[in-house]
């Protein structure tokens, strides 16, 4: 079997020093004995309190924002691409809030990076809704096995489409106000499908965009990424070859052991604690290379008219991708580069996913 592996080099994140400034005193007045003792006392008291409250902060960060907490219902959205398993977190305490369609890594399902990502966004007040992509997770076609665990931009590009067409339906929230928020690859589609929901004639529109850590490869970029132009056109004859079959190659996602699977020794999805989930494929349709490998997330950059927040850092995948979507974007597109935070740290590390959905949260604020 050809082999498919990506090298990945885990890099550690840098946490800003916390800084605890204690109480200042007042020599205003020349103070007794006793008085300074007392004060002294008051002081420690004080700081020893702050601290506290600090370290409980620190611990419970991701339920500071909304006391009240969020509910989260099991759901199924009918689109137009037929049913999709999804996941709705709401915030209690609040009517009819603005909602964001929430999408993960490359072969994930709601489960993973975007269960992360919805939960701090319903503490901050903001309706969210994560869902399985056709093939994957819930929503696989049981019946087509050619599409399941197909990684095939267009296809995952016409499910956000369908999904966010699909929110008129739900009730819950306020369907006048949706962003898409979008972690790694689906960053491509996420920003492919803000193009089309603007072009489009159907009532439910995106007023914004925020993508994290984004992959945005192009075909020139993928080529050196897999291996220069051998290997890639033995990678798209592989795929072209199982294409016609009615059970194409499917093979691991991840693994630690087996160097055939698409990730060999990759953090987080071979992790338990982490995106190892019962709920996760860990599998890859061999065919989804002809669209991976030929598709271009570069071409959406000139065509963007809503505002798109991109939170990046170049310790992530493909800082280059970012970059150059960058300087061809227009100027609804901007950036936040944070410092040493590797892509799977964007994942699920709670002091990475608060810097970006702190940044996201802001970006919403303003432009919904």
């Amino acid at each position: 079997m050809l082999k498919t592996t990506i090298t990945v080099i885990a890099q550690s994140l840098l946490i800003s020093p916390l800084v605890i400034l204690q109480p200042g005193i007042s020599h205003a007045q020349q103070p007794s004995q006793t008085d300074a003792l007392n004060q002294a006392r008051a002081s420690i008291e004080q700081l020893s309190a702050n601290q506290a409250q600090l370290s409980s902060e620190i611990k419970n960060s991701h339920r500071q924002y909304n006391q009240q907490g969020f509910q989260m219902e099991i759901i199924t959205l009918n689109t137009e691409v037929g049913n999709l398993a999804a996941n709705l977190y709401l915030p209690k305490g609040i009517a009819n809030p603005p909602v964001v369609v929430v999408t993960g890594a490359w072969t994930s399902v709601k489960e993973q990076m975007p269960a992360f990502y919805a939960t701090a966004l319903a503490e901050r007040g903001y309706a969210a809704i994560t869902f399985d992509f056709r093939g994957w997770g819930a929503s696989r076609d049981t019946d087509d096995n050619q599409t399941a665990y197909l990684e095939d931009p267009v296809r995952k590009t016409q499910d956000i489409q369908a999904v966010i067409k699909a929110l008129s339906n739900v009730a819950q929230v306020d369907n006048s106000r949706i962003a898409g928020l979008a972690i790694c690859a689906s960053a491509d589609y996420m920003l492919d499908a803000a193009v089309q929901n603007t072009q489009s004639s159907q009532n439910t529109r995106l007023g914004a965009v925020a993508v994290v850590a984004p992959w945005l490869h192009d075909e020139a970029m993928a080529t050196a990424i897999y291996g220069g132009e051998e290997n890639r056109n033995q990678l798209l004859a592989l795929a072209a070859a199982e294409k016609d079959k009615s059970e194409p190659l499917v093979i691991e996602a991840a693994s630690l052991t087996n160097e055939n699977a698409l990730m060999y020794n990759a953090p987080y999805y071979t992790e338990q604690s982490r995106g190892l989930l019962p709920a996760y494929d860990n599998k890859f349709n061999v065919t989804s290379w002809s669209g991976w490998l030929n598709y271009n997330a570069q071409l959406s950059a000139s065509k963007q008219t809503i505002p798109v927040l991109m939170v990046a850092s170049e310790a992530m995948a493909l800082p280059q991708g970012a970059h150059q979507y960058l300087e061809n974007a227009t100027d609804s597109v901007n950036a936040i580069w944070l410092d040493n935070i590797n892509q799977f740290d964007f994942y699920d590390q709670p002091e990475a996913v608060e810097k970006a959905v702190n940044a996201v949260a802001s970006h919403f604020d303003s432009a919904l």
